[in-house]
């Protein structure tokens, strides 16, 4: 080799940049680093996917669950957690729902929580309001157990919301009423394919002043039709009852009786003291049943009168209920017995409702301390108590099929916290644990990096 030749070799050389092996070789330790943590999040994500596709899945109903169909002897409060109406696997029909103002129902993030109960077993379900809605006058459970109505949507666009248990799914009924601000849902019909909303309408300048439009509606939204109309201060709807083809409604001191196109039948007025039971004041015989308070007394009973001219014999056979602000008819058992909700008094509420107050008065919350379910047994010396709820459940709807088939479980409500509760701490934790993993890789990697650049140089021999 010439030494022309050595020199451009050499100067070749020199122009070449130095390769940065440290720095490269710790690069490539981040880079690897970061896969690693990438897959080990992929990982985490498929383990949570198994655990959740389980409950995406939605399974056929069990068609036995109407024939095991039965009332709980209790119920308790939601636990922590408790999945929601709409997370699968679906409940199915329900035999019970239930609100109040107890803690697990006014949750730090939902007002209004209304509880759900499985229609053969202690399958506990929620799903939130937003506003205190009493089960069984504003939120109600259809009568094979499937639907629950609610109201739902604002002033300007008001609407009733149809959850569907056997699926999570819901269908929203926009008003077609002009002008209403509220929509409610009042009573189903005994097949459950319709239902009767009553709409509130200002019709005041300033909204001081109210009517009331009572409609009935087809759960597919299709068909509206208005039945009835008036002043929202006479109560009008406060209380509908149905049968296989009539529909009777309270407004004031009034009960009509109408068909169910609301051509009405016949009317008749209210004893003192009186008012339409409930849902279930229609009797098997075709007869309308009036929830009576005896004057000066906390004692309500029963009465049965003719649906066309209000006139009847008395509470019968059945026994009063006592020390109570009111009680609601739920409907009949195969026995005769009644079932019906008895309104336990808050202790600093009224001993008595001696004022003109309405029904609606007697069951707010404010006056309410829990509620039991009680059988009105024919020729009994006394209510039988059926079903019993925590204090501050104040409001319950049951099942219509539930009722009449008079079964009754021995109930073990859940304890403990919820599904819920558990996967969101298991995200938490996995999430707490990757970013703690992360965060430490990266300090570890800046430490010897420092720790490179600070080591002093060996020393030459020689």
């Amino acid at each position: 080799m010439t030494a022309r030749l050595r020199e451009a070799l050499r100067v070749t050389a020199d122009g070449v940049p130095g390769y940065p092996v440290y720095e490269r070789a710790l690069a490539t330790a981040h880079r690897s680093r970061r896969r690693r943590t990438a897959a080990a999040a992929a990982l985490v994500l498929v383990v949570l996917a198994g655990v959740a596709l389980p409950l995406a899945g939605t399974p056929a109903v069990d068609p036995a669950t109407g024939a095991r169909a039965a009332l709980p002897d209790r119920i308790g409060l939601p636990p922590l957690g408790t999945r929601h109406a709409s997370d699968r696997p679906a409940l199915g029909p329900a035999s019970v729902i239930f609100t109040g103002q107890a803690p697990r129902l006014q949750g730090w993030n939902e007002d209004g929580i209304v509880g759900v109960v499985g229609a053969d077993a202690d399958r506990y379900r929620i799903f939130s309001m937003g506003f205190e809605a009493p089960a069984g006058d504003q939120v109600l459970l259809s009568p094979d157990g499937r639907y629950v109505a609610r109201p739902a949507g604002d002033s300007e666009r008001p609407r009733v919301d149809v959850i569907d248990l056997s699926t999570g799914g819901t269908r929203r009924l926009p008003s077609r009423v002009a002008d209403s601000v509220l929509t409610t849902p009042v009573g189903w019909s005994p097949g459950g394919a319709r239902l009767v909303v009553r709409d509130t309408v200002p019709v005041a300048f300033d909204g001081a002043t109210y009517r009331s439009v009572l409609s009935i509606v087809t759960l597919d939204g299709e068909r509206w039709s208005q039945l009835a109309s008036g002043a929202q201060e006479a109560s009008f709807g406060s209380v509908v009852a149905f049968s296989a083809d009539h529909l009777a409604y309270q407004y004031g001191r009034t009960v009509a009786v109408t068909d169910l196109d609301g051509r009405e039948l016949s009317s008749f007025a209210l004893p003192a003291e009186s008012w339409l039971a409930g849902k279930g004041a229609w009797t098997p015989d075709g007869r309308l049943t009036l929830a009576t308070r005896q004057p000066g007394s906390t004692e309500w009973s029963l009465r049965q009168v003719d649906a066309r001219t209000g006139s009847g014999s008395g509470s019968g056979s059945l026994p009063a209920v006592s020390d109570v602000t009111a009680i609601r008819l739920l409907g009949w058992r195969p026995d005769g017995s009644a079932l019906v909700v008895a309104y336990q008094p808050e202790p600093a509420s009224p001993a008595r409702f001696d004022q003109p107050l309405e029904l609606d008065q007697r069951v707010a919350y404010g006056h309410v301390r829990s509620v039991r379910l009680l059988a009105l047994t024919p020729g009994a010396a006394e209510p039988h108590t059926v079903t019993t709820a925590p204090e501050q459940v104040l409001a319950i709807d049951v099942a219509d099929e539930v009722v009449r088939s008079g079964r009754v479980r021995d109930a073990e409500p859940p304890g403990g916290v919820g599904l819920r509760f558990w996967l969101w701490t298991g995200l938490i934790f996995v999430l707490v644990i990757g970013l703690a993993g992360y965060w430490s890789r990266g300090w570890r990697a800046e430490r010897r990096e420092r720790r490179r650049r600070f080591r002093p140089e060996p020393r030459q021999g020689g």
